[in-house]
């Protein structure tokens, strides 16, 4: 009888395992085009981007106990700092700033662990939370409608918005009607329609495949130690600060677990830290838990951990393998635009509902105060400018004038 069951069994666990890395696959496809833009734009190796995107992500899955379901890449939030770092004291010596980063955020897991999760708690509630994780989502807007809208010259084109259409409606449609498997990998299957539509189309450019060597090795760089570029880059790391909290509670919201007590906020942020300095080692970009793959797990209901392993996987063998990787950045921007429209307004839902969840009363003046501020500052780029070297905007800006008004403005007022 135990020769007869065996069998069933490993075929159970072998489709459970292949389930998990087509996730993990799509997983990475979401989270592709902004892993490299921020390379691209900031002048940095995308393949060295995507492998220590997925060396971060493993760091950043041991260090939670394999517990967490979010993906760690390449952070918006220092695109500013490393062009201006670079032209400055050139790429080596921009690196030691942005390990400094993750240096900042190790101290601040400390605290956490020292203090409780209760004391960030009690900094930032579902009032000043709800509203930076809907700031993430609605920044990110216009980075969607751009790529929908925008024809590989950047100007306005009626191709691109019915090739993001097609892209976005397969990926609704699959996800509301599609069965078994099938409904697991709706942002796959967008993927896969919209690139083929735009490869009928004509808007796929298949030269950057042919141009590339099949194993090409990234352009790794050390950092060299640089105090004035630790000193102009550190405080850009608040912004990423305040982001990992809000998309730790909206990843706890989505899955319907404390994140904040097991494995622990004081965990999460340590490993951010951990994959962020490593990434600066490696010569890549600062690693922040990526929004986008917080909504692709809201829209699959894809909670496993082990899927961002995966994707951890793929990221890191991508960026050795020369052809595949220039293949993936063959896909056209509309296609991933119009997934991108879905995924980065689920994550302003889910911002939206932390308050609903919480019985945020807007009515009263004290909140509608607070998230009326918090989310002007993030969304209309408010911006403090102190000498040539230091700012407070955006998400960094709104964040820190919630804290402050939550902790100054009574409780007992408003009603």
């Amino acid at each position: 009888m135990a020769s007869q069951l065996d069998p069933v069994v490993t075929s159970t666990q072998y489709n459970f395992r292949v389930k998990d890395a087509l996730l993990g696959g799509q997983m990475l496809f979401v989270a592709f085009g902004a892993l490299v833009l921020v390379p691209i734009l900031a002048g940095l190796d995308p393949s060295v981007a995507l492998f220590t995107a997925g060396i971060g992500t493993l760091i950043f899955q041991v260090l939670t106990r394999g517990r967490v379901p979010v993906f760690l890449a390449s952070s918006f939030a220092f695109i500013a700092p490393i062009i201006g770092g670079i032209e400055a004291w050139g790429l080596a010596a921009t690196l030691s700033g942005l390990a400094a980063a993750g240096v900042f955020y190790v101290i601040l897991s400390l605290l956490i662990r020292t203090f409780g999760s209760q004391f960030m708690l009690r900094l930032l509630p579902p009032i000043v939370t709800g509203p930076i994780i809907m700031i993430i989502g609605l920044s990110l807007a216009p980075v969607a409608v751009g790529m929908a809208t925008s024809g590989p010259d950047g100007t306005y084109s009626w191709t691109a918005i019915l090739i993001a259409t097609i892209a976005l409606g397969t990926t609704i449609v699959v996800s509301l009607w599609g069965k078994g498997t099938m409904r697991l990998i709706p942002i796959l299957m967008g993927i896969v329609i919209g690139y083929l539509v735009a490869l009928v189309l004509g808007w796929v450019d298949f030269s950057p495949v042919t141009n590339a060597a099949w194993v090409a090795v990234p352009s790794f760089t050390m950092p060299t130690w640089s105090w004035p570029a630790i000193i102009a880059i550190l405080p850009v790391a608040i912004a990423p600060a305040i982001e990992h909290f809000g998309d730790v509670l909206a990843i706890s919201s989505v899955t319907g677990k404390d994140y904040l007590e097991d494995p622990g906020v004081d965990r999460t942020m340590l490993g951010d830290g951990i994959a962020t300095m490593v990434a600066a080692l490696f010569g890549g970009p600062p690693n922040t838990t990526y929004s986008e793959v917080t909504g692709a797990v809201t829209l699959t209901k894809a909670f496993n951990p082990a899927i961002m392993t995966w994707a951890a996987i793929f990221a890191i063998v991508l960026s050795f393998i020369g052809k595949l990787g220039a293949f993936l950045q063959t896909i056209p921007a509309p296609v991933m635009g119009g997934i991108l429209i879905l995924l980065f307004g689920s994550i302003m839902s889910v911002g939206m509902n932390s308050m609903i969840r919480a019985k945020t009363d807007l009515l009263n003046t004290r909140n509608l105060i607070i998230v009326a501020i918090i989310l002007v500052f993030g969304i209309g780029g408010m911006k403090l400018q102190f000498g040539q070297n230091f700012s407070l905007e955006g998400i960094a800006l709104a964040g820190i004038v919630g804290v402050l008004l939550n902790l100054i403005l009574p409780e007992d007022l408003g009603n």
